[in-house]
């Protein structure tokens, strides 16, 4: 499955399908925000809470391009994420994008 940013591939003709989508909802352990609140005392990467972010990111662009799958997209174009806070120490990933098809030319 081809993904990109942009609303176009460079050499294809592309028929727009349907909007798709895949989203996670995550959290660290308490030990992990315990951690995370001593390291905002000092500054620096809280490296728990980046993995857990990046992990998240990886889930919810599987289950977009699993979605893509369902029309039989060939790619996602228009691909982007955003996030949001659940409650404390939990986040939303949402992967939103067009499924398209190559079109023959």
């Amino acid at each position: 499955m081809v993904l990109v940013n942009t609303d176009y591939i460079t050499g294809q003709k592309l028929q727009i399908l349907s909007i798709v989508r895949g989203s996670v909802v995550m959290t660290k352990h308490l030990g992990s925000d315990i951690g995370a609140s001593f390291k905002t005392l000092v500054g620096g990467e809280i490296k728990g809470y980046t993995d857990m972010l990046n992990s998240a990111r990886e889930v919810a662009t599987t289950r977009m391009i699993e979605d893509a799958s369902r029309f039989g997209a060939d790619a996602i174009i228009n691909v982007r994420y955003t996030t949001s806070s659940v409650m404390q120490g939990a986040s939303e990933i949402l992967a939103v994008g067009t499924a398209v098809k190559f079109i023959n030319q």
